[in-house]
This record gives C-alpha cells, structure tokens and sequence, in this order.
C-alpha cells in the first residue's frame, strides 16, 4: 500500500509552508507529494494569505525535492487551455527529473470562477473530455510530427506537440463518483483511477464499475491503478486524536466514519479494509499544514506496517 500525502493550500498555506511539507514528505519515506488546484477557501477557513497555483507550486518543488512524485488532485479543467496544461505538465515534469503525475477533473467550485473571474461552462464533462485526448495527444505524437484536433470546444492545427516530458508517458489520474460517464473516461485515458472520500462499501461499487468499464474497451482491468483519498487525523492516545481533529475543526467520531482517523492500529486495520476491495494507494489529506509531528507519527506508526 503506498501513502501519498496530499494538502488543500487554498485552505491557507504559503509556498514556504508547502515546501515543509514536501521536505518532509521526502524524508519520512512516503511516496509523493499531491496538492488540490483550487483559488478560494472552503468552508469556515480565512485562507490566509491567499492562494497559490498548483502547477506553480509543483514547478518550485521539482527542484528542491529528490525522490518524491509530485501531481495534482484535480486540476481544474475549467481553469487552463489543455494545450498549455500539456506544456506546463511537461516542462515540471522535465524539471522534477520525470516524476509528475497529471489528475485532471472537469472542475465544480463555481464561487472561485466568480471570485476570479474564470469562465465557468455548463458542459463541462464534454469539455474535460476532449482536453484528456488533446493533452495526452500531444505528448504521444512523435518528434518531428504534428497533432491535429478538431473538437466541438477545442481546434489545434499543425502543433508541433512539444515539449516532451521527461517520462515516457506521464501517469494521468481520473476521478470521481459518477457511475457512468466517469468510468468510461478512466478506462480510456487513464492510468490510475482515484475515489475522493468514500466508504469501503462506495469505493468497491466504484472501483467495479471502472473494471467493468475498462473490460469493455478491451483493456485488463487491473491495467489501472485503484486508490482512495481520505482525511487522515492519528494519534498515540485519544487525547492526541481528539486535539488533531479540533485543529481543523472536525468531530473524532465524524472522522472515524467518513475518514482515517484514531490510533495507528485503528487507522491501519482502516486502510486495510480498502485494501481488501482493490485499493492499493491512499492519498492522506492533511489539514493541519503546521502539524509536522502528525507526519512523523503516520510514518513511524502506521507506514511502517503497511511497508
């Protein structure tokens, strides 16, 4: 099972602090490195100082990190044109040595649209479509040869599809609780199929729909990657548990049951409960950006079984 850390900057972090983390990341032995693509804070949080740009951010922490994979749940479709989505991708990814992983989403926080003034279309899902087989497109066309892309929302002609990555095939993860549409697109474009906060029982319900669906295009099912992404909130003893959980305003038992939360061993027996359904990598979204002790716990303590 690997474990991934992922964060939610909007919610309020400066570069400075995403590097912590990141450094952190790296030296605890977890496998990567993930942040949300989002401009506006949810829920009761001041999101000071503001946001920061995901890809932006990834770029910085390609060159000071080593080892670690380093992406995005998700990046807003909405919120880039995919060809240059494929040349930023591209470029972090040559910059981090090839260790950049794409999750692209088709974007459903309208507010930040408003606050930014970022057009926010009703056909989205067409949309994220065709920027999958655009951006994915280009980076398979051969040097030397062009991409052509005549959709109903988007119209490249003669490019030259550069710059490479620096990976073969940059992984691309796709997401989500739709039952149809969604595991259509995973099992046509992408290579790790990931379910945002779901129960065991939601998550095998999904992940069977995707099997099914990539079974139908002619693709082994277990040719994808199945993954869960969950808040994580651990501690030694239930006073620890219940001060994390109080730190990003959360109730332990609202965290016991929609997420991974307790002692290590309760967290531990959690994520072997999605294992048991086909998941083999959890994205941990930690809230508390300043709780480094968290970190050192979860990897001492609960990785360390999982390893």
């Amino acid at each position: 099972m690997d474990l991934r850390i992922f964060t939610e900057p909007q919610q309020g972090a400066t570069y400075d602090t995403l590097l912590t983390v990141a450094k952190a990341t790296e030296d605890l032995g977890f496998d990567a490195f993930f942040r949300s693509d989002h401009y506006l804070r949810m829920g009761g949080a001041d999101g000071l100082p503001g946001p920061t740009d995901a890809w932006i951010t990834l770029a910085g922490l390609a060159r000071e990190t080593e080892r670690i994979r380093l992406g995005t749940l998700m990046t807003a479709g909405t919120f880039r044109l995919p060809g240059v989505l494929a040349i930023q991708v591209a470029q972090v990814d040559r910059m981090s040595g090839g260790r950049v992983e794409l999750g692209l989403g088709a974007g459903w926080f309208e507010e930040e649209h408003k606050a930014y003034g970022i057009p926010f279309p009703k056909e989205k899902f067409a949309r994220l479509e065709e920027q999958l087989a655009i951006v994915t497109g280009l980076w398979a066309t051969e040097v030397g040869k062009t991409f052509d892309f005549h959709g109903t929302y988007y119209d490249l002609t003669d490019s030259p599809a550069l710059p490479k990555p620096a990976q073969r095939k940059v992984p691309v993860l796709i997401g989500g609780h739709g039952a149809t549409r969604t595991p259509r697109l995973a099992a046509r474009y992408a290579d790790e199929f990931n379910i945002p906060f779901a129960s065991v029982e939601d998550s095998e319900r999904q992940f069977g729909r995707v099997r099914s669906a990539a079974q139908e295009v002619g693709r082994a099912a277990d040719d994808l990657t199945y993954s869960n992404a969950l808040v994580v909130c651990v501690g030694k003893d239930d006073q620890e548990v219940a001060r994390r959980a109080a730190a990003i305003g959360r109730e332990v038992d609202e965290l016991k049951a929609n997420g991974l939360a307790g002692s290590p061993a309760e967290v531990v027996d959690r994520i072997g409960r999605y294992a048991e359904i086909g998941s083999s990598r959890i994205y941990l979204q930690i809230l508390d950006l300043h709780d480094l002790d968290h970190l050192e716990l979860i990897s001492a303590e609960v990785q360390s079984q999982l390893s």
